[in-house]
């Protein structure tokens, strides 16, 4: 049976095909999210005021807007990790068919990891100093596959290799001080997609990088949707990122959805004044590349 890491494995020189061209369509949707609203107990106020998209395997999906907007909660809320105070208080959220409503700790701790997993911003902070970065990613092969400790260091080193991390048979007996920012955003999503999960969640994964590190994890990514179907949620206040990435785009502005439609499309004819502030704004930091004139779109 072919793991993860060898559909990922792409040797140098090698093309990959363009983002969803060889999945059949339409496929079920692996993440549903219908009218989600939620609240603040401790305020008692909404926060974030119905939002709905819908994920089939493949398939990215981006949710841009300014700190505070409700993306993270949003995604949070997918994963069944919204702080303390936080709930959602209507509508409802499927993975892979489930509605995770009422969800025990039990069947989440199941269903994390192996069904849908997330990479953040700060990679150091989700690492254990003390423990070498490649034990950490066997571990969660260990746990989440059942396997041994042997087979599991031999499948963690494949998918640190997959990953594009350069002699990865060192890099897993390193801790995460001795990695620069890139090389440990590679190693939390090798980490991530161990257990073969079918939903990644991408929150402003990129954002602390500098520029050449932060296109070689958006190409990572690419190849991770492209090679395996892995279906893509990336967040971002980067409207190139999410432009480079993803079909389907969703624009908040205080918890609420403003516009949402097909990335080129929204790009091209933004009809919310708040879309065309946004795409006004990153123009100069590397949208222009993606704004193809009209009549080519």
């Amino acid at each position: 049976m072919t793991t993860l890491s060898e559909k990922l494995h792409v040797q140098p020189g090698e093309t990959t095909r363009a983002p969803s061209a060889d999945l059949p369509a339409p496929s079920a949707p692996v993440l549903s999210v219908r009218d989600v609203r939620i609240s603040d107990r401790a305020g008692d106020r909404e926060i974030v005021h119905g939002v709905s998209f819908s994920l089939t395997p493949g398939r990215a999906v981006g949710i841009v807007g300014e700190s505070g907007s409700g993306k993270t909660l949003t995604c949070r809320a997918a994963l069944g990790i919204l702080p303390a105070h936080f709930e959602v208080t209507d509508g409802s959220i499927e993975i892979d068919g489930r509605d995770i409503t009422h969800l025990s700790q039990t069947q989440w701790t199941a269903l994390r990891g192996a069904t849908i997993s997330a990479v953040f911003q700060d990679p150091a902070s989700y690492l254990n100093p003390s423990i070498r970065v490649g034990v950490q990613v066997a571990e969660v092969i260990r746990v989440k596959k059942g396997v041994r400790r042997r087979e599991a260091r031999r499948q963690a080193i494949d998918l640190l290799r997959a990953v594009h991390l350069r002699d990865p048979e060192l890099v897993y007996g390193q801790y995460s001080f001795e990695l620069s920012g890139g090389m440990l955003q590679r190693v939390l999503i090798a980490a991530a997609i161990a257990a073969g999960p079918r939903i990644l969640i991408a929150d402003e994964a990129t954002t602390a990088l500098d520029v050449t590190v932060q296109a070689e994890i958006l190409d990572l990514l690419a190849d991770l949707r492209e090679q395996t179907g892995l279906a893509l949620v990336v967040v971002s206040h980067d409207l190139a990122v999410v432009a480079q990435l993803c079909d389907e785009v969703l624009v908040l502005r205080q918890g609420e959805v403003v516009e949402q439609g097909p990335t080129r499309q929204v790009l091209h004819d933004p009809r919310h004044e708040y879309t065309r502030l946004l795409i006004a704004e990153h123009e100069q930091y590397g949208l222009e590349k993606f704004l193809v004139p009209k009549e080519d779109a």
